[in-house]
């Protein structure tokens, strides 16, 4: 199976269009329907339902889209990095959660490329479990992660600011009035909870016997749509405080007693890894604390 042939197949599937397909891939229909049709022969199985008008993917061709999606990146990644290899350059590759340490992060980043203007980042924003996944595949050099998290695979260096957790609420919702909430004054309420397993379980530790009473009215992975969501009363959010950013009409009421977690930049152990990524370790490790 060539990349060639994957990235064909990848258009062809995004854009549902073979006519579409062709002309941004600068080959001729015929040529492309011919190499899809000799993936679908090399693979023994029928990527697409096809149409007059629209080439739908089967089962089958959903998930070697996914695969080849991850290969293609990986691919276009590598190639990335030895483009030059006379001045330091290349591609860093973070994923990252949603923290108030995404501002000490920016200023290593900037102070890195100070020293090395053709160097570029690239930022993933999902969560921990969701950048771990991504590690582990060879799609991101780093991962900035917010705990609990596993960190044993991997090399780390703590983030300075410890992230308070709060109950996100309208302005006009009676929480709002609290100086801080605990967990039977939430107990009214829908609530929004994170779909991170080992953030649940430590939001269990926090209800106490009250958990099993909660309302959960959904679960979030990002913060952006979970406070669109509180805006439009699908219930209050227990999250991370990321300042005013995402919080225009709402108000963050501190939880009681508190919660804290801290965030760690990692990157796999006994991984090969381009120059570019070594030397930016090294600065992110004698960078002072902010």
């Amino acid at each position: 199976m060539e990349l060639r042939v994957l990235r064909y197949f990848y258009t062809v599937a995004r854009e549902e269009n073979i006519t579409r397909a062709a002309q941004l891939l600068h080959v001729t229909q015929p040529t492309l329907s011919r190499q899809l049709m000799g993936l679908e022969e090399e693979l023994g199985t029928v990527l697409f339902h096809r149409s007059s008008h629209r080439i739908l993917l089967t089962e089958d061709g959903m998930l070697l889209k996914r695969r080849a999606q991850e290969l293609l990146e990986l691919a276009d990644k590598t190639q990335r990095e030895f483009q030059s290899r006379e001045e330091l350059s290349g591609e860093i590759a973070i994923g990252c959660g949603e923290t108030c340490n995404m501002a000490h992060l920016s200023d290593l980043m900037v102070s890195f490329r100070q020293e090395h203007p053709l160097v570029q980042f690239r930022i993933y924003s999902a969560t921990a479990d969701e950048v771990k996944d991504r590690m582990e595949n060879g799609l991101l050099d780093m991962g900035l992660l917010m705990e609990p998290v596993d960190i044993s695979r991997y090399h780390t260096v703590p983030m300075p600011h410890r992230e308070r957790w709060g109950a996100l609420v309208r302005e006009d919702c009676p929480l709002a009035a609290l100086p801080r909430v605990t967990p039977e004054d939430l107990l009214p309420y829908p609530l929004l909870l994170s779909w991170r397993e080992q953030v649940n379980e430590q939001m269990r530790e926090w209800f106490g016997e009250c958990f099993a009473q909660a309302k959960v009215a959904a679960r979030y992975n990002l913060i952006t749509n979970t406070a669109i969501m509180v805006k439009h009363r699908v219930g209050v959010a227990l999250c991370f405080d990321l300042g005013t950013t995402y919080y225009d009409s709402l108000r963050l009421v501190p939880l009681s007693p508190a919660l804290e977690n801290g965030a760690v930049l990692a990157w796999k152990k006994e991984q090969a890894r381009s120059r570019a990524v070594e030397r930016f370790i090294g600065h992110v490790r004698n960078a002072p604390e902010a």
